[in-house]
């Protein structure tokens, strides 16, 4: 078996889907983050993806590593595009054998795998609502973001605005329902240190990206002065990078991105090294249904996953639900907070090409808002 065609499609809001053909025809989906420079993300793909062709999709980790050790290697545009590519390559090699990925990765270690909601959290007034919503769907945990920016040094009206938030959850559902709060690396370490001690007696079940993972640094002064978990791993690329985290001892949760951080094998790797320092993991996930799809993989087969992102039903700017794209939408389906193992050939997805080549956009590009704090100065998103 041979690749013998790549194709790329962008599609609102932010999602870069790509499909790698055999000439036996067999094809492989994969998911690339349009987040980091969509043209360039595409461009670089096409390009990436002519070394391949005529290759044979077996041979993923002979094929990673040739992609990975080029002479300026990382990076988010690299990593995500080897992430889409390594997706593909997976899928391939699942539907040829008839069986879910993790089969190669050593088979299921669990039943089922707990997923949580995202209710938002930047700046609106209804999340408690919202959390009330997700309680009655049957979620177990939620997440929301911490708040909307922060400087170096800011007022404690805004500490107090996120407690208000998160005092509301809690007068609404108790401590029925667990809440992840992600600080999105809009807080610097000074406010960190004030927020999350604020943050401790609404038990918290993690804080995520409490500063940015540039400034790891922090994380060990952050996680001796408070006891709530500390999470992140969303922006890294492959385990070198997260291994300063490991020797660290600071966080308690990685949050590898298969879409990210150099596909499911690697995302597995990052996992089974932050089992051996006796750390969970809970992989990012708010993209699009190839990238979930690759994640339950993931999961399925590492003991130290405790529970999963997702965006069923989150619309962003007017944009298209992940559902939109799948034929076989019940592989997503939730119940009680959990959702089944995945059990179709490769990624377990069978994808809407139609839907995708009506919906596509040539022109389409994701732009992050720019966020400015209130004396003008560039603030974090």
């Amino acid at each position: 078996m041979k690749i013998s065609d790549i194709k790329l499609y962008k599609v609102k809001p932010r999602w870069i889907f790509i499909k790698l053909s055999t000439d036996e025809g067999i094809e492989g989906w994969g998911e690339m983050i349009s987040g980091t420079k969509t043209e360039t993300v595409v461009s670089g793909a096409y390009e990436m993806g002519k070394k391949i062709l005529g290759r044979n999709p077996f041979e993923i980790e002979r094929i990673w590593q040739e992609l990975h050790r080029s002479f300026f290697r990382g990076g988010p545009i690299n990593g995500t595009i080897i992430s889409g590519l390594e997706m593909a390559l997976w899928d391939i090699k699942g539907k040829a054998f008839g069986v879910p990925i993790y089969e190669f990765l050593g088979g299921a270690v669990r039943d089922k795998i707990r997923v949580y909601s995202w209710i938002g959290g930047d700046r609106p007034s209804d999340v408690a609502e919202e959390a009330k919503k997700r309680f009655k769907l049957g979620f177990t945990a939620i997440k929301m973001n911490a708040t909307s920016e922060l400087h170096y040094i800011d007022s404690y009206q805004k500490i107090n605005s996120v407690i208000d938030r998160v005092q509301s959850i809690r007068e609404v559902v108790g401590d029925d329902l667990e809440i992840g709060i992600d600080f999105h690396g809009r807080v610097h370490r000074p406010m960190a240190k004030v927020l999350g001690k604020a943050l401790e007696a609404y038990h918290p079940m993690f804080l995520e990206e409490v500063v940015l993972p540039e400034n790891w640094e922090s994380f060990k002064d952050i996680s001796q002065r408070i006891s709530i978990p500390l999470a992140t791993g969303e922006r890294l690329y492959t385990r070198w990078q997260f291994k300063e985290l490991f020797n660290q001892g600071a966080i308690d949760i990685v949050q590898p991105d298969v879409a990210m951080c150099g596909g499911i094998l690697e995302a597995r790797k990052i996992a089974a090294m932050a089992e051996a320092y006796d750390m969970a993991a809970a992989p990012h996930a708010p993209y699009g249904p190839v990238a979930l799809a690759a994640t339950l993989q993931l999961d399925a087969c590492t003991p130290n996953v405790f529970i999963q992102e997702q965006s069923l039903g989150i619309h962003y700017n007017q944009g298209f639900d992940l559902l939109d794209f799948v034929k076989n939408k019940e592989i997503f389906e939730y119940k009680n907070s959990y959702v089944q193992l995945p059990k179709g050939p490769g990624l377990g997805i069978d994808m809407d090409e139609d839907k995708i080549k009506e919906v596509a956009q040539e022109g389409l590009v994701w732009a992050n808002p720019a966020w400015k704090n209130y004396d003008g100065t560039i603030a974090e998103w």
